[in-house]
């Protein structure tokens, strides 16, 4: 028996079951199956670009910037529109997403893009998102190689691309299609729920961007 398990069948006689309880098992398993959900609030629950408006809102109200484009090919343009905006050096770093890497980047002949994980240096990094929340204006980025982690809380700016299409009304229908698109025991080992920059007001209440993460956050909706 290993100190994992010797702690849990502890824990297991302490909380009034034995270390082989078959009916304790039996519920955990059918939980796991069909996982309940809870109370959804009626604010999401729109339809097209009603949905679609209302993530943008919400996300503006976070002090996150918003642009939208027709199709997948503009978004190297947007992005280097946002960086001379704000005098921004023309360099981004990302993983290796697919939909990223589909995109029109040689285009834009003057921005250089590195690929991996983030190292301090980077001052802008660039993301696809897995989904979108329009209820709160967050999105829902999964960790691994195409999307490295370090990418959402290294650079001081981080932009994220999210498809219209994939902007659910609510939290509760995204954690639902994260189950079904990865099924159990091949989740990703980190899901980040990002809304808005990183900030903080800790320090006499008064509120300070780039506190644990990037102290800007641009989101690039996809509408094709």
């Amino acid at each position: 028996m290993s100190g994992r398990e010797a702690i849990l069948g502890k824990l297991r006689v302490a909380a009034g079951g034995g270390s082989a309880d078959a009916a304790r098992q039996e519920a955990v398993e059918k939980r796991l199956a069909r996982p309940p959900r809870g109370l959804i609030p009626a604010r999401g629950q729109l339809e097209g670009e009603a949905r679609i408006a209302l993530f943008c809102q919400m996300a503006e109200a976070v002090t996150a910037t918003v642009a939208r484009v027709r199709k997948a090919d503009d978004v190297p343009r947007a992005v280097t529109h946002y960086l001379r905006a704000r005098n921004l050096a023309p360099r981004v770093r990302m993983g290796a997403d697919r939909r990223l890497k589909a995109m029109n980047w040689s285009a834009q002949k003057s921005l250089e893009i590195g690929h991996g994980p983030a190292a301090p240096q980077d001052e802008v990094g660039v993301s696809h998102a897995f989904a979108g929340v329009a209820e709160t204006g967050t999105v829902a980025l999964v960790s691994g190689k195409d999307n490295p982690t370090t990418v959402n809380f290294v650079p001081e700016n981080h932009i994220i691309i999210v498809d219209a299409k994939d902007i659910a009304g609510d939290l509760e229908s995204v954690i639902s299609r994260l189950r079904r698109k990865y099924g159990r025991g091949e989740m990703p080992r980190v899901l980040n729920l990002v809304t808005g920059p990183s900030r903080s007001g800790d320090i006499e209440q008064t509120m300070l961007l780039g506190a644990h993460g990037p102290r800007a956050l641009h989101l690039i909706v996809v509408d094709g």
